[in-house]
């Protein structure tokens, strides 16, 4: 059960063993586009190019669904990335349970965005963690821990890569060590806990009077998408990528200080932040240098957080 392109690197990694997968369920296509065309969810094409039996339920909760479960009848049930609630009838169903795999440190960043919201707060590490599944949001028994480091260069698309790929790591491990018989579990320490909610719109409001580190961790934990966001001369810019620097400044914060070398330098609660990547209002995606060189940016020009 997944949906994204996380849970398609996972459900690719169970093809490559002998078990067998007896459906796959995945939510309903979504519109995309100005033409608003039917997208189906990335596992979904994984599946079906693979032959396996796809299931699009709008609701787990009906007899419909339990109907589906009595006749694929699992011994495990893989969750990953779903993006819905199992009801306590489906998490109690099969013999050997079902297990998530989830990518954090858990207990910390439970919820809907832990790497986002793991590169956003600064953190210098994060990881993969499978669990039990139980009726709370990630609160299940831990069963396998893998840690790894988030580097300063890191963004949220180069994260999300790194932890498909060690979640399906840790899922082959996970279910081998479940088929053995002799898995132990870990309960989690509820008071260590933290809560990773869905990045929206307000948390990619850029703000310089905030430090330049916190800065480049907001602009880099929500690169490639949805894009920190900051209005210059009255339209919005959407900040793709950005370095820090050693520049200082006196101006007040959010004043483009310097377009030196291609880049745009621009004064913050305690220094400067370098900005080499931006999309702006209308526009598609370029590097500073092409915004610079379009004279759509001058040296005092300021950043503000309304238009």
């Amino acid at each position: 059960m997944g949906t994204p392109d996380f849970a398609k690197v996972c459900f690719e990694s169970l093809l490559t063993t002998d078990h067998e997968i007896v459906g796959v369920v995945t939510q309903p296509d979504k519109p995309k586009g100005r033409g608003y065309v039917l997208m189906p969810p990335p596992v979904k094409e994984s599946a079906l190019a693979n032959g396996i039996t796809v299931y699009q339920p709008n609701t787990l909760r009906d007899e419909s669904f339990i109907e589906l479960l009595k006749d694929l009848d699992p011994e495990l049930i893989v969750v990953v990335a779903y993006g819905k609630i199992l009801p306590k009838n489906v998490l109690e169903y099969p013999k050997y349970g079902c297990i998530n795999v989830h990518g954090s440190l858990l207990p910390k960043y439970r919820g809907a965005a832990p790497i986002q919201r793991a590169i956003i707060d600064g953190e210098k590490t994060t990881g993969i963690t499978t669990i039990y599944m139980e009726d709370g949001i990630d609160t299940g028994d831990m069963i396998e821990m893998y840690e790894i480091s988030i580097r300063p260069e890191d963004n949220f698309e180069t994260m999300h890569d790194k932890l498909a790929d060690l979640g399906a790591y840790a899922l082959l491990s996970t279910v081998k060590v479940i088929e053995s018989g002799n898995v132990k579990r870990y309960k989690q320490d509820d008071s260590l806990s933290t809560y990773a909610k869905k990045i929206e719109k307000e948390d990619c409001l850029t703000d310089f009077s905030k430090s330049a580190e916190s800065i480049h961790n907001q602009i880099r934990g929500t690169s490639p998408f949805p894009l920190s966001f900051a209005f210059l001369n009255g339209k919005m810019i959407k900040f793709v990528s950005s370095f820090l620097t050693e520049k200082t400044s006196d101006k007040p914060f959010g004043t483009v200080i310097s377009l030196e070398k291609g880049n745009i330098y621009v004064s913050t609660g305690d220094g400067v932040i370098g900005i080499d990547g931006v999309l702006p209002e209308g526009k598609g995606r370029m590097k500073a240098t092409d915004f610079i060189n379009g004279r759509k940016i001058s040296v005092g020009d300021v950043f503000t957080l309304q238009k």
